[in-house]
């Protein structure tokens, strides 16, 4: 008996010892797997900072894979060899001369182009990506891993300034050539992402304004919406010693790319800024997984302008802080026309059922006046008759006979300026459409277009002469606001009343000393400002900034963005400001937009 209890006695203790033994494991597994002790250790994990060709951003899950199943915005994939999108003339080294079009990336795909070679596809930010999932996005693909482990192709070379110590060396002499009397402008362009459209210009000279801040929180001189930026990203200086422009990461938290080459310090968990790199006319900064800035260099010695232009714009959104509109506003210059010295063209197209319409006539309508230009005769007629109707009115027949876009259109402005052997400047603008056009001098306003609209006493008139007058409170046509516009061929084809012959203005001679200026706008600043209104900015802008006269055009033509800012417009808005009186520090060509 007294043995059967021993047995019983020792079984429990046995059994007790065991379930401590259990208790004791599943308490160790739960801290284990709670507190992850194994971060503190060096051991290699999915979960390091940085690896090559891989940015991590922080505060979301480790679950890569989940997140590009989910989403494939997330990854960046680099083709060097692919399509050009981007006008090849735009990101080539500038000259003094020539069409450039810098025009707006399709929203479908948004890829930059990098010389002749595409740079990379970019997506809408943020899409598909679910609360408290890692994004990481790839930088470059495993192609360009090949390339930095076997050199560079030789047709890329040209393209990827940026390289290993191999491929550039650090110190690099300046092509005194190409900048001269230590004055060089920089001009930024954010060419996609949140805040796509946005720029900014800088002189070398100009102290007050170095270096140039790029970020997501003020005082940045870019100011850039987008939360994959810190808000100090970058820097911009110029260096004195060397004459060059120089790009340095400031520590950011998803680094820097040059030409999609990171630039960042390889420590990014250090928050230690990066070393200082070149920066070249052409090149693409990459700041976030979205926001990409074009670089333009121009050198003191490119040439300028005889006046002075400002040019700026901005899609706007339907309420304030909300998503930008697509933007579908295009404006441009060029002075001189390629091979016309003395004529220069200054433009505004307001696309409507898409962009492409105003991409194409923003490139082709310049280059058929320049064309028509180059028959002397017909040159020589516009300067002697001081008349540029018969050009206008060819280049625009002659703009939409090339057009071939049926169900998208556009209205189209176009400033022809030219000079006599005397100097004397000359003005005469055309249009269809509703984006305005205005000159100023010694106070009186001039009114260079005319409203389009189908509800214009004009277009009422002109439409009841061919014979199909409109129903009282008809208001559209076809569903569209406009009776004039270039492309549209398909409602052109359905409804006669349709037309894209331009209204000519008067010519202008642009006095010396008048004080002389134009404003080109598309409809979203002319919605809610008015002519007088916008007189009185420039009179006030100009006082204000009387002693200054560098980028007193630029100033201005901000001013006005603002003020439809101020105003809420709800649709796109883009500027042009031609100050007569004044000598221009910008390039001679330039498309925004």
């Amino acid at each position: 008996m007294a043995m059967l209890q021993s047995i019983v006695v020792f079984t429990l203790l046995l059994l007790m010892l065991i379930l401590i033994i259990i208790i004791i494991v599943v308490v160790v597994v739960v801290v284990v797997f709670a507190f992850k002790p194994w971060r503190f250790f060096s051991y290699p994990s999915r979960c390091r900072a940085i690896k090559v060709g891989e940015l991590e951003i922080p505060l979301v899950s480790n679950d890569v894979d989940l997140a590009q199943d989910q989403s494939n915005d997330l990854t960046r994939n680099y083709d060097l060899d692919g399509e050009c999108h981007l006008n090849a003339s735009l990101l080539r080294p500038p000259r003094t001369q020539g069409l450039v079009h810098k025009q707006r990336l399709s929203s479908a795909s948004r890829r930059l182009a990098l010389g002749d070679s595409v740079v990379g596809d970019v997506s809408d930010p943020l899409d598909g990506i679910l609360v408290g999932q890692t994004l990481k996005r790839r930088v470059v693909t495993e192609h360009l891993v090949e390339v930095q482990k076997h050199g560079r192709p030789e047709n890329q070379s040209q393209n990827l300034r940026f390289g290993t110590e191999n491929d550039r060396p650090q110190e690099s002499v300046p092509n005194t050539d190409a900048i001269s009397d230590q004055r060089s402008c920089l001009s930024l362009q954010v060419v996609s992402g949140p805040s796509c459209g946005l720029h900014c210009s800088v002189l070398s000279t100009s102290t007050a304004r170095l270096p140039l801040t790029l970020g997501r929180v003020p005082p940045s001189y870019l100011l850039l919406k987008d939360y994959e930026v810190s808000g100090k990203h970058a820097m911009i200086t110029w260096n004195l010693n060397k004459l060059r422009w120089e790009l340095v990461d400031m520590g950011s938290l998803n680094g820097t790319l040059l030409n999609s080459r990171p630039i960042n310090h390889p420590d990014p968990g250090s928050r230690l800024w990066g070393d200082p790199v070149e920066l070249a006319s052409g090149d693409i900064i990459t700041v976030g997984t979205t926001s990409n800035i074009y670089v333009h260099i121009s050198s003191h010695n490119e040439r300028l302008v005889p006046f002075g232009v400002g040019m700026t714009s901005d899609p706007m959104s339907l309420r304030r802080g909300g998503k930008k509109l697509p933007m579908e506003d295009v404006c441009y210059y060029h002075w001189p026309l390629p091979g016309i010295d003395q004529f220069g063209v200054f433009g505004i197209c307001d696309g409507h059922g898409g962009v492409g319409a105003a991409k194409a006539a923003s490139k082709i309508l310049p280059e058929m006046v320049a064309t028509i230009l180059t028959d002397s005769v017909k040159r020589e007629r516009v300067v002697s008759e001081q008349d540029a109707s018969d050009l206008l009115r060819d280049a625009f027949s002659q703009t939409e006979a090339s057009m071939n876009n049926y169900y998208e259109g556009c209205t189209a402005t176009l400033l022809v300026v030219w000079a006599d052997a005397d100097e004397n400047f000359f003005a005469q603008c055309a249009n269809v459409g509703d984006s305005a056009c205005f000159i100023n001098m010694d106070g009186e306003q001039i009114k260079m277009t005319e409203d389009h609209k189908v509800t214009s006493c004009s277009e009422r008139l002109r439409i009841e002469g061919i014979g199909e007058p409109l129903k009282d409170g008809e208001t559209r046509l076809c569903g569209l606001n406009l009776a004039r516009m270039l492309g549209d061929k398909f409602v052109k084809q359905q409804d006669s009343r349709f037309s894209s012959e331009p209204y000519i203005s008067q010519v202008v001679h642009l006095k010396k000393s008048s004080g002389a200026f134009a404003l080109l706008a598309s409809d979203g600043l002319w919605d809610v400002v008015s002519f007088k209104k916008a007189i009185q900015l420039v009179v006030q802008t100009r006082e204000r900034h009387s002693t200054e006269t560098e980028n007193l055009a630029e100033k201005i033509a901000e001013v006005m963005l603002n003020e439809a800012r101020t105003q809420r417009t709800k649709d796109n808005t883009s500027i042009i400001f031609i100050d007569f009186d004044s000598i221009s520090a910008v390039s001679s060509c330039k498309v925004r937009p």
